[in-house]
């Protein structure tokens, strides 16, 4: 079935053909390309070449993504294909498209005159998602962690609630709105200590050193989490590409 052979190039499975490697590789460098002039304020001409075939390799990957949907969702049937454009992966591979084809048609030209449409062209970083295998295991490992880590971003927030009104409260001459102690409070939590907003007093001196001890076990945790969960995975994907034969190009 020559759909299902696209399939199998396409999407990026524990185990896949030379071929699929080989294909999905090469959109990883597509996708960076795609992003190269993001680095210039100015548009070079050769930027026009380089998105002109970026885009247009982007299109023929986001059709064959469409043709195989219903292997995909594993629904045969028209929904299969409905589904798709509003899909996550459906919504990020047009979005990456359309900021580079105002180098294609006149009617996108206008999209080149805001910043923030251009931005868009980010976007295609998520579609590293779809091809790269290291990608997969990260956000398989972040959904299969996702009630370690929702919990450990629940203490975090409330930490940084309460030592913002502490600090709101104990030197409200230093900071002047609830959004600064909030401001203070992140940056004390994650250690960071930019230095441009800080407390005088002596209790809040205090309050500063309390913030960032906890902050260097809060942070930590879900480092500790993501590395186990990622471990797990690559021990698990190890052990199916031993127990599955090689499949050839």
């Amino acid at each position: 079935m020559i759909r299902q052979k696209i399939y199998d190039v396409v999407e990026l499975n524990e185990v896949n053909s030379t071929a699929s490697r080989l294909y999905n590789q090469f959109m990883l460098i597509l996708v960076v390309l795609s992003m190269l002039p993001l680095a210039f304020k100015e548009n070079y001409p050769v930027f026009a070449i380089t998105d002109t075939v970026v885009v247009c390799i982007f299109i023929v990957d986001y059709i064959l993504n469409w043709i195989t949907a219903d292997i995909r969702f594993g629904k045969h049937g028209l929904w299969s294909f409905i589904r798709y454009p509003f899909s996550i992966p459906g919504i990020v591979d047009l979005l990456s498209i359309l900021p580079a084809m105002s180098f294609i048609h006149d009617g996108f030209r206008l999209m080149r005159l805001s910043r923030a449409v251009r931005m868009l062209r980010m976007l295609a970083v998520f579609k590293m998602v779809h091809h790269s295998q290291n990608m997969i295991l990260v956000v398989r490992t972040l959904r299969e962690s996702r009630d370690s880590l929702l919990a450990v971003c629940y203490l975090a927030l409330g930490y940084i609630l309460v030592s913002a009104l502490v600090i709101f409260n104990v030197e409200p001459q230093t900071f002047p709105s609830f959004f600064d102690a909030l401001y203070w409070a992140t940056v004390s939590l994650t250690t960071v200590g930019y230095g441009d907003i800080y407390p005088v007093s002596t209790i809040g001196r205090c309050v500063t050193m309390c913030s960032s001890l906890l902050g260097i076990a809060l942070i930590a945790l879900p480092a500790g989490i993501i590395t186990a969960g990622y471990l797990n995975a690559l021990q698990s994907q190890q052990n199916k590409q031993k127990n599955k034969p090689n499949n050839g190009a």
